[in-house]
């Protein structure tokens, strides 16, 4: 009898985790190019995260336009000549945990996971991987991730008189708090 009593524990336990998932609709994307003239970076805090902690998937996206400069004629530029955001106006990752185990979501704690997918932008999906950070406390799970990406491999072009200015390679950062998603 207390084996049944054990096995259904761990059913219920097994199916509860399973059913986990996370989600926020304020998650943080922050670009960066370090060109020899000049930085070029940009912030959206209104992207959308969702992680499935049973299955380790992960998605993010984000509306193009909802980019910040510090400089509002960047994002002009920014919008309308390189990414063509109402041409491309999403920008979005689809990825996995290579080991979904390595986050326990019950158990409160800083893991690290290696996160691989697929990243599309300006209308090219790309392989994407890096190793991502996750901190469970208090019923939440804060994320951290870091992507170095070329705009060139998303055709993005930068002209020839502008190649000074613009660095061809991104710093892509993206941060958030997740929240359990309630049934």
């Amino acid at each position: 009898m207390k084996q049944i009593f054990f096995f259904g524990i761990l059913v219920a336990t097994a199916f509860n985790i399973q059913a986990q998932k996370f989600f926020t609709k304020d998650g943080t994307i922050r670009f960066f190019s370090n060109a020899k003239l000049e930085k070029i970076e940009a912030t959206n805090n209104k992207a959308s995260i969702v992680y499935d902690a049973a299955t380790g998937a992960i998605e993010i996206a984000s509306l193009v336009k909802g980019f910040i400069f510090e400089n509002a004629f960047m994002g002009e530029h920014f919008n309308e000549t390189y990414i063509e955001s109402d041409k491309f106006p999403k920008a979005n990752f689809k990825g996995k945990l290579e080991n979904p185990g390595a986050v326990n979501v019950a158990k409160p704690g800083t893991y690290k996971a290696k996160v691989s997918g697929e990243l599309t932008m300006h209308g090219v999906t790309k392989p994407a991987s890096t190793e991502a950070t996750f901190v469970v406390a208090g019923g939440k799970i804060d994320t951290d991730a870091k992507f170095s990406i070329k705009a060139s491999d998303f055709d993005v072009k930068i002209p020839g008189d502008k190649a000074d200015n613009i660095s061809n390679v991104i710093e892509i950062t993206c941060k958030s708090s997740l929240t359990e998603l309630k049934k």
